[in-house]
């Protein structure tokens, strides 16, 4: 199994790498894009003796604890078999 977690800044932080992105893409005449917000993204190799619960509950807090600084970042993922 692999755990797909994907964190970002809260809507509410500023981004200013993703406005620099945003910026940017503007100067190259790229069209059509109205905000860019940047991330982390990280692949977590589970356990084969792990069960779906189990393994969303350790996914869950190991996004929660380690991976993200509640204050400014939330967090989304999703567990491929």
């Amino acid at each position: 199994m692999k755990a797909h977690v994907y964190v970002t800044l809260k809507q509410t932080v500023l981004d200013p790498q993703g406005q620099a992105i945003h910026n940017a893409l503007v100067k190259m005449q790229y069209q059509g894009i109205e905000d860019i917000r940047q991330g982390k993204y990280f692949v977590l190799r589970l356990g084969d003796g792990l069960d779906a619960a189990t393994a969303r509950a350790e996914v869950e807090r190991i996004a929660r604890e380690v991976l993200t600084n509640p204050v400014i970042e939330e967090y989304t993922f999703h567990i491929e078999e």
